[in-house]
């Protein structure tokens, strides 16, 4: 990286030195990082791969790669993930929004709604699309963490939503008030014995507590599952994101708690996503 060079060269050094940290798409990392050190949108970076860096980014890009080459997610090194066609913060304190979460707002949109709630809120990325969405709707977030719902006040901001978007701290179901026609959370689901199988970039960067609740995994939704239907609207929706093996128990406890027309749907690859059910 010494020496004022160019963008191509640059790239070139860069993608093995991300293979050899493990790193399993380098050259798409790489690329990514070396168009956020140039301030570039990343699909504007074929145009520039001949511009000199200038001190200046070669310095950003060779802290970008020493950070994602100890396997630190690119969007955290950015401070951005794009979900459902819009750009969120993410930082150290928030889960990184994935395109699976994606069929879960697919599946909220497909009926009318005016009053959301979404538990666990994190980067704020669910309830917010589904506001963007609805410019009708109004909604709540909540989270345990206030460092998560600084981001996600500042994302609704970023988006001109912090008029219909309310953010606030609270434990599950805890400071929750009143009735919503659509509930919906992407809770921790991990299993404690599956913590250490995890990828690097998530087990050691993500935070823990969005990504498990101990045990069996099944906590979250034992809670949700609980009140759900002391603040849904008769009729509501609510849905959950569940890891792929959690389908069944979680639609058993969904089923209990008296919620009808209770059903587990898959994302784009066929696994089970997330399990949704209605208020009576």
């Amino acid at each position: 990286m010494s020496g004022a060079g160019t963008a191509a060269a640059a790239l070139r050094a860069a993608v093995p030195r991300l293979a050899a940290a493990g790193v399993e798409d380098a050259p798409r990392d790489a690329r990514r990082l070396l168009a956020h050190a140039m301030g570039i949108a990343p699909d504007r970076l074929t145009l520039h791969l001949s511009d000199r860096l200038t001190t200046e980014q070669q310095e950003a890009f060779e802290v970008a790669l020493a950070a994602r080459a100890a396997r630190q997610p690119v969007s955290q090194i950015t401070g951005q993930r794009e979900f459902w066609g819009r750009e969120f913060r993410v930082t150290r304190d928030t889960l990184d929004p994935r395109p699976e979460t994606e069929c879960l707002v697919a599946a909220a949109l497909e009926e009318p709604f005016s009053r959301v709630l979404d538990l666990g809120t994190g980067t704020g990325c669910i309830l917010l699309t589904c506001l963007a969405e609805r410019p009708s709707a109004t909604g709540l977030g909540c989270d345990v963490s206030e460092a998560a719902l600084a981001v996600a006040r500042e994302n609704a901001a970023a988006l001109g939503l912090a008029d219909r978007a309310e953010f606030r701290l609270s434990d599950w179901w805890k400071e929750v008030e009143g009735r919503f026609d659509l509930i919906l959370s992407n809770p921790p689901y991990i299993a404690e014995a599956e913590m250490a199988d995890l990828a690097p970039e998530v087990r050691d960067w993500e935070p823990r507590g969005a990504l498990t609740p101990g045990g069996d995994g099944l906590d979250a939704y034992r809670a949700i599952a609980a009140q759900a239907r002391a603040h849904l609207e008769y009729g509501g929706r609510i849905m959950v994101e569940i890891g792929p093996t959690q389908g069944r128990e979680v639609a058993r406890l969904f089923a209990d708690a008296g919620l009808e027309n209770v059903e587990i749907r898959p994302d784009l690859d066929g696994r089970d996503r997330f399990v949704m059910g209605r208020n009576p």
